[in-house]
């Protein structure tokens, strides 16, 4: 039988949760400011999801036979998969999205580092995505050109695959 969850413990997953909220935030608003194909609210759920569901894997089912928090967590790493396989997309020859299904994967795993309590973890990896997506664009840019240019070079250089579904 299961016991009901202390107000305490509620309260710090509430916080975990708000937490998780921000620090998604951060990343999502890169992706909105980009026009990335899911933005602020997108990366939101998905951290607070992740959070959540490694929480309650943690702390939900505390004295159940045979109970594993790992089971709920590897689960969170495929479901995000998919839904970061959605924001690809295959635009004429070129391919949008990986940086958008990148930032909803890396989102999750903050979410699920807050969601364990490793929050300044969840502090690091937020700043370390938001390095890559906001400065590293920048230094891409200016060291390899327009990105548009890079992907419609390969595109002419292999026509061969236009017609072919990923």
């Amino acid at each position: 039988m299961f016991e009901v969850m202390p107000l305490e413990t509620q309260f710090i997953i509430g916080l975990q949760l708000i937490l998780a909220a921000l620090l998604s935030g951060i990343i999502g608003s890169d992706r909105e400011r980009h026009n990335g194909d899911a933005g602020l609210r997108t990366h939101i759920l998905v951290g607070v999801g992740s959070c959540l569901f490694t929480a309650l894997s943690i702390n939900g089912f505390v004295g159940g036979e045979g109970t594993d928090p790992s089971r709920v967590a590897s689960q969170i790493i495929p479901g995000i998969g998919f839904l970061g396989a959605g924001a690809i997309l295959k635009d004429g020859v070129s391919i949008r999205g990986l940086t958008t299904a990148a930032s909803i994967w890396a989102t999750a795993a903050v979410g699920m580092a807050i969601g364990v309590g490793a929050w300044l973890l969840a502090v690091i990896a937020t700043l370390v995505v938001w390095f890559v997506l906001a400065i590293m664009r920048r230094v891409e840019k200016s060291v390899f050109g327009p990105t548009a240019n890079r992907r419609n070079k390969a595109a002419r250089a292999d026509n061969n695959d236009v017609n072919e579904p990923l």
